[in-house]
């Protein structure tokens, strides 16, 4: 029997040793003593060492005890609950659920660091500190903004606030900087539970900051709905987004969700203050030398890449209702949502307002009663008949939002009169006359960088009368036309820097590029055209406005390439390098037989010719239909989903099977089991009736010969 020291030496051994068995996640033991779990917490028991038998016991620390389902899985079930009843879902249970902080922990390690971490290599360390940062939450513990004591750090931060002097105490205290990590981590669990919560009761006519709903389905959705409206009010909202008031987040939050501790985060975040300015960044620019050769930035090994220079360019080009995406205070990528939240207040006014000014008309083609008026071109309005209907519709954008009116042009402005009305008591915010302006469809109206007109046609109208006749007759309508504003086109290559000039625009050497190789710089605004070419997707001019971004762009890499390889014009450029710039300008290669021998066997890399140079060569505007009561994926799925969770859905689903004569997959399969089963047992049976009938065949077959 070994001494009572060895003993108790092996059994601290092998208690450590079960206690790094039982985690999945293999680190090295924390410095601090790891926190206790809450009284609701519950921990799995396994026997205890003292018995006879082998067995290791469970550290009863050990946070990992707590992980008892996928986070994914969390999620889910936190949107069928929430698109499957009328009223909100309780949150507080998913706030002290371990998994998601796991998953929330892996998000933001990836925004940080670039890189994803499977669940399987996060340190028991991380573990334990994302436990104590939940329990901080729960207790109302936790602060927003901490640098100095947090209870989770950053991969990257290696600093150690107790070993700063002052003067860098208060620099970190002072500097303005990204939220701490920790900060990150709560946004994304608030995240996870709230977005799925307020998605299932936002309105359909909202289309920014949502997943799903893109400016793409903005621009289809007017296509689609506001074919036969004169009259359209532009609105413009976005000074909720700059800086709201906490009494107007919070009273719409509440109407929404009445967890305590949730409103509290959201409270403090939106009143804890947020670092904007330096005091001490004046002093240090005095002190700080000027170089006069500035020493390029060598990234280290766990810091993420900027973003290339085409999604920098394709960025900035972006429309001006897209532009503003609101930050508030430690909020972070919860602020477009709770945005939303805000201003779909103004979304249900609107749908109110839609049901009230509809007044059809059975004698108008565009009411819903009449089958003229269903014709394969949705944006197409016959004009046959008077204008009697009179209806509206809506669509948001961020804070943009565009009203079409069919009616007269009194409608329109009662329907602004109430509108300001509402905005001014619902947000106290003063809108006039000129933040609403009136305009006719004739004049053109500008949104998403989309320019909405009408055109007169004259199209050939088939469609089926009593009795299954087609009829065609030769009718003049109104089509709406989408397309892309040239202006805003060139208006944003010249804020680039990629042209100068308005009537007749003139190209400018992308300067910013002189360092990088040409095959380098053709691939990066390749995928510039290409971006340029999917946005531009749904525009009846797209071949015209993708050929001229292609223009401006090809005319500024070979002023670029002019100066750089001194070829003093963009026509010694194109002689050498062809059209799209395909041949190498250096040494003038590209002219030589020999290079075109190289290339012809493949033994000298090859480089990538600009696209759209023709513009026989752009895509076609995609005119696929579009369903009026259109949803996102994940939404028609979860719906889909829901519905069928209802017995009585199955019920009525069996009962039209039945009743249309069908069967389905299970019943028949079934059948097939059963009958197999039943056909087995009668198998000896009809054999020896089979054997009788040959017996008997054979017998008439041999008197017939005789007979003969």
């Amino acid at each position: 029997m070994p001494p009572p020291l060895l003993r108790s030496s092996l059994r601290r051994h092998l208690r450590h040793f079960s206690s790094l068995s039982s985690l999945s996640f293999p680190s090295a033991p924390s410095r601090s003593p790891p926190p206790l779990p809450r009284s609701g917490d519950q921990l799995t028991r396994f026997p205890s060492s003292r018995s006879s038998s082998f067995t290791f016991t469970t550290d009863p620390f050990d946070p990992t005890t707590l992980l008892k389902e996928d986070p994914i899985s969390l999620c889910t079930s936190l949107w069928v609950s929430s698109f499957s009843s009328p009223s909100p879902p309780s949150v507080s249970p998913y706030l002290s659920r371990l998994e998601l902080w796991l998953l929330a922990y892996q998000k933001a390690y990836a925004d940080d660091t670039g890189s994803y971490l499977p669940r399987g290599s996060i340190p028991a360390s991380a573990i334990h500190s994302l436990l104590s940062l939940r329990n901080a939450v729960i207790d109302g513990r936790f602060k927003w903004g901490n640098r100095l004591t947090p209870f989770v750090r950053s991969p990257r931060d290696k600093t150690d606030p107790s070993t700063l002097s002052k003067r860098k105490l208060k620099l970190l205290l002072s500097t303005p900087g990204p939220s701490p990590f920790q900060d990150k981590i709560v946004q994304e669990v608030l995240l996870m539970i709230l977005e799925p919560v307020f998605e299932s009761k936002f309105s359909s006519k909202s289309f920014a900051f949502r997943p799903g709903r893109t400016a793409h389905t903005a621009i289809r959705t007017i296509r689609r709905s506001f074919a036969g409206y004169l009259w359209y009010l532009k609105g413009d909202v976005t000074s909720l987004l700059d800086c709201p008031r906490t009494n107007l987040v919070l009273n719409a939050l509440i109407r929404q969700i009445r967890d305590k501790k949730i409103v509290d985060l959201i409270r403090s975040a939106l009143l804890t203050p947020v670092i904007t300015s330096n005091p001490f960044e004046d002093a240090l620019k005095k002190k700080k030398k000027s170089r006069k050769y500035q020493k390029r930035k060598v990234l280290a090994e766990d810091e993420p890449k900027p973003d290339p220079y085409w999604l920098q360019t394709f960025f900035d080009f972006a429309p001006e209702e897209a532009r503003k995406q609101p930050d508030w205070g430690h909020l972070g990528p919860l602020s477009p949502l709770l945005s939303n939240l805000i201003l779909d207040e103004l979304d249900k006014f609107m749908e109110e307002k839609i049901e009230e000014f509809y007044k059809p008309s059975s004698s108008d083609v565009i009411s819903n009663e009449s089958e003229q008026g269903k014709t394969s071109w949705p944006e197409f309005v016959p004009t046959t008949g008077p204008d009697k209907t009179r209806k509206i519709d809506y669509l948001r954008f961020g804070g943009h939002f565009i009203i079409g009116v069919r009616g007269p042009r009194a409608d329109a402005a009662i329907l602004r009169k109430q509108l300001i009305e509402f905005c001014d008591k619902m947000f106290e915010i003063k809108l006039d006359n000129e933040c609403l302006p009136i305009e006719h469809i004739t004049k053109g109206i500008m949104f998403l960088d989309h320019v909405l007109c009408r055109r007169v046609v004259y199209p050939t109208l088939r469609y089926t009368a009593t009795g299954g006749k087609i009829i065609s007759e030769k009718g003049v309508g109104t089509l709406l036309s989408v397309t892309a504003s040239l202006k805003q086109c060139i208006k944003q290559f010249r804020k680039l820097g990629f042209l100068k000039g308005d009537r007749e625009p003139d190209p400018q050497p992308c300067f910013r590029m002189f360092h990088a190789t040409q095959a380098h710089t053709n691939s990066q605004m390749n995928k510039l055209l290409l971006t340029m070419s999917e946005w531009y997707k749904y525009a009846d001019n797209r071949k015209k406005v993708v050929n001229f971004c292609s223009y401006i762009i090809r005319g500024s890499l070979a002023k670029l390439y002019a100066a750089k390889y001194k070829l003093r014009s963009r026509a010694k450029v194109y002689k050498i390098a062809s059209r799209n710039l395909s041949r190498p300008l250096k040494e003038k290669k590209g002219v030589s037989q020999e290079y075109q021998n190289l290339l012809r066997m493949g033994l000298v890399e090859s480089i990538d010719g600009l696209h759209y140079t023709r513009m026989s060569m752009v895509p076609e505007p995609d005119y696929s239909p579009f369903e009026s009561n259109w949803r996102p994926d994940h939404e028609r799925v979860i719906l889909e989903f829901v519905k069928l969770r209802d017995l009585g859905v199955i019920e009525g689903f069996k009962r039209e099977i039945r009743e249309d004569g069908l069967v389905t997959p299970q019943e028949e399969v079934s059948m097939i089991v059963w009958s197999y089963k039943r056909n087995a047992y009668l198998e000896e049976p009809i054999v020896e009736e089979n054997e009788e009938r040959e017996e008997i065949g054979e017998r008439n077959l041999e008197g017939f010969e005789e007979a003969l």
